[in-house]
């Protein structure tokens, strides 16, 4: 057997062993939404990392390193409260593991979130952009390697990797509470350190309109698996070579802590939204 495979089946038997609860939906939660679930949940179980063999933990400060089942309105979710980055040294198969376990869970949709830098003309810090594309090709791809054949096909199409009619859900949401709300795409680069103001242009020139440590690799591995994927990156800070100060992770999560009271009812109101899609 794949040895990656029989990796995440051995996560899924734990998971199976301590939790009761079939999610419709899977929720990564970036910087500033931290404490989504404590607020804007009917939680109603947690399963640590730590608890589920070989599962990888986040060594970010401020995750906790858990999974949280529970409502969000009516629809049944499981929401990662800390997600696993390729920059701190885990493989890419590892950091993709926890979005292809909560598929194998039950959730057919997967919302991802994350705080970003922006590049987008205009763009100021505590803007939310709705993610329509994105750019992955500058970390590996969790696709390499054998083909996996249970989770997907070897050469699986990404033409639509933000699903349209989710998209349209989350505008009629923001709308509705009058929230800003941009849209662009999102380019991922490996990381811990932040762009310089060269790596900032260039990907500005391939038509980015955020960057980030994260986020494109769950995608391609949720896709994948077939499931319909959304996005919302809160933009904390305006990217190097925009932003006329230095880069500093402690502003980047103070932004993103002031505007996640708007971010927090965007991604409700948009999930309880979703459930004729569940």
């Amino acid at each position: 057997m794949n040895e990656v495979y029989e990796k995440l089946l051995k996560c899924y038997a734990c998971f199976e062993d301590k939790i009761d609860f079939k999610p419709q939906a899977a929720l990564i939660l970036g910087s500033g939404l931290g404490d989504y679930a404590d607020t804007n949940m009917k939680v109603e179980a947690v399963l640590d990392y730590h608890d589920i063999e070989g599962f990888p933990v986040s060594t970010v400060p401020g995750h906790k390193g858990r999974f949280v089942f529970g409502y969000v309105g009516d629809v049944p979710v499981v929401c990662m409260q800390g997600r696993v980055h390729y920059y701190e040294g885990y493989s890419m198969q590892d950091v993709v593991l926890p979005t292809r376990l909560m598929k194998m869970m039950g959730a057919k949709v997967l919302f991802l979130t994350n705080a970003a830098g922006g590049i987008q003309q205009g763009m100021k810090a505590g803007d939310l952009m709705m993610i329509t594309g994105q750019i992955g090709c500058f970390v590996p791809s969790p696709l390499i390697g054998a083909n996996i054949d249970e989770l997907g096909e070897r050469f699986p199409d990404m033409s639509h990797i933000y699903d349209e009619d989710l998209q349209k859900i989350i505008r009629k949401a923001a709308i509705e509470a009058d929230i800003p709300l941009r849209e662009g795409t999102y380019l991922q680069l490996s990381g811990p350190n932040f762009e310089t103001p060269q790596e900032i242009s260039m990907c500005r020139v391939l038509g980015a309109d955020a960057v980030g440590m994260s986020t494109a690799c769950e995608a391609i591995a949720a896709n994948h698996m077939g499931m319909k994927i959304c996005g919302i990156s809160c933009i904390s800070n305006l990217a190097a070579g925009i932003s006329p100060f230095s880069l500093i992770h402690r502003e980047v999560q103070e932004t993103a802590d002031r505007v996640a009271p708007l971010f927090k009812k965007l991604v409700t109101d948009s999930i309880t939204g979703m459930k004729t899609f569940l």
